[in-house]
């Protein structure tokens, strides 16, 4: 038996690469997206009463891993890179169906141009993502108090974030229509540092983030993370 499943939208964020997005959903409040919902979904009486739920299950596929061999193990990120668990023990879109699940805060759904459009907050969505379908989050149901969560047992414990007299600058001069909250979300996303857990030992590394048509530049100095530069992607 085998099932064929079309897209209802389609994910527009600042994230242009998988590098630098968060780990997990609403870990960074102020990352936001947009969900284009497409013909024939778009019918706004198919979205009647949404607007009463604060936030929403977004089923996707992990569309960079499309086509690409599942795997038995992975090695999650909590737990260094180094230690490998079963695939269904983790989150990784490398499965046997790359489908994956975020919760994310419903901010906005409107009508522009002619386009359905859902604003999303907390979002962990690749731009381009491709949206299966849409759930209304249950806190009675959904939320469980003493659910435990194996070696990930709460979220990281957030780094420091400073920024050069450039970077700064770079912020202050940014469009903030153009690229929202730029400097928060900056802060947000390298808080959780999103450095492959391998090269944490490499202070000396630098490293590029892709948010929108930017390129933040980025290293560790300790226990903080210098923004060095942020400046047009090269493309």
């Amino acid at each position: 038996m085998s099932f064929a499943f079309e897209p209802i939208g389609w994910i527009s964020s600042c994230f242009q690469e998988k590098f630098g997005i968060p780990r997990q959903p609403g870990l960074v409040p102020e990352a936001c997206a947009c969900l284009e919902i497409i013909p024939p979904y778009d019918q706004r009486e198919a979205f009647r009463g949404l607007e009463s739920f604060s936030h929403l299950w977004i089923l996707f596929v992990f569309h960079e891993c499309y086509g690409l061999a599942w795997k038995a193990t992975v090695r999650p990120p909590r737990l260094g890179g180094n230690r490998r668990v079963g695939v269904f023990a983790s989150r990784s879109g490398f499965r046997p169906n790359p489908i994956g699940q975020s919760v994310v805060r419903l901010l906005s759904i409107e009508r522009k141009k002619g386009r359905l459009l859902l604003t999303l907050g907390g979002i962990d969505l690749l731009n381009a993502t491709p949206v299966l379908d849409i759930k209304p989050y249950l806190p009675y149901a959904d939320a469980i108090p003493d659910a435990t969560a194996g070696y990930a047992p709460e979220a990281p414990a957030p780094k420091p974030v400073v920024f050069s007299d450039q970077a700064e600058q770079a912020c202050r001069q940014a469009d903030p229509t153009a690229y929202p909250n730029l400097r928060t979300l900056i802060i947000g996303l390298l808080a959780q540092d999103p450095r492959p857990a391998y090269k944490h030992s490499n202070a000396e590394k630098h490293f590029g983030m892709h948010l929108w048509d930017l390129n933040v530049r980025f290293w560790a100095d300790g226990d903080q993370i210098v923004v060095e530069h942020i400046g047009p992607a090269v493309k």
